[in-house]
């Protein structure tokens, strides 16, 4: 009895041993699921339903967002710049060499700088965002949200939706004109 014990307790720990740096290992490099909370991404997450707020839980692909290649319209995982405790989720809106007809911002126009880029919310009334702390170096974004995971009826990738408004300009497209 005391050698089955033992032997369970070698196992145990030989299985805890092993799993843990696994999945720190897997949640840090490869990424992992998270809640995403607030409505500043409505319609592309959390959309209204029934009168109240459905919360999407989303995949964030960190391996994809390790070599900093993003592109405008994709959404991404940031760290904020005015709150270093708080994560953010918002969309691209323009890259480094971009000019940017802001929203909110002190300046009307921004050109992005280089190693930076301009992310915003869908929903623009309720988003602090870029129009609030200005553009953000591309070192902040740990991952690309790829999926919505949950709720089962919401299942998707996530697709890149590029802006429409006419509100930013490729530095080369604007010098051209």
């Amino acid at each position: 009895m005391i050698r089955s014990i033992r032997n369970l307790r070698r196992l145990l720990l030989g299985t805890v041993t092993f799993a843990v740096p696994v999945t720190v290992s897997f949640i840090d490099l490869v990424g992992c699921v998270v809640k995403v909370e607030g409505v500043s991404m409505q319609p592309a997450l959390n959309p209204l339903g029934d009168g109240r707020s459905a919360v999407d839980y989303v995949f964030l692909n960190r391996w994809a967002a390790g070599a900093y290649h993003f592109q405008r319209g994709e959404i991404v995982s940031l760290r904020s710049p005015s709150n270093p405790d708080q994560n953010l989720i918002k969309r691209i809106v323009a890259l480094e060499g971009d000019l940017v007809k802001t929203l909110a911002y002190k300046e009307a126009v921004v050109h992005v700088p280089s190693g930076h880029c301009w992310v915003e919310g869908d929903h623009h009334k309720n988003s602090m965002d870029s129009n609030f702390f200005g553009p953000v170096s591309l070192g902040l974004i740990s991952a690309k949200a790829s999926h919505i995971v949950w709720p089962p009826s919401r299942w998707q990738r996530l697709t890149i939706q590029a802006s429409e408004d006419h509100r930013v300009n490729c530095l080369d497209t604007f010098l051209e004109s």
